[in-house]
């Protein structure tokens, strides 16, 4: 899998996760937002370890800088 995100991009991930995480660990919403906010916050934080996010290669979208082309 190639990585398609930024390292800015990760980062934000990362934190949304353990935010989210925080907030299923604390039930906010109840029964049904905890798992709403879990399941969230482990896909935010896996497609922030990894790089890659099934949805920005799904519509073509890379937020990773463009290596310089070698002549």
């Amino acid at each position: 899998m190639p990585q398609n995100e930024s390292t800015t991009d990760r980062i934000i991930r990362i934190v949304i996760g353990l935010v989210l995480g925080y907030g299923a660990f604390n039930h906010w919403g109840g029964s049904v937002g905890t798992w709403i906010f879990g399941i969230l916050a482990v896909v935010a934080i896996i497609t922030g370890i990894t790089g890659f996010c099934g949805l920005y290669r799904l519509f073509g979208i890379s937020t990773c800088p463009v290596p310089p082309k070698k002549s």
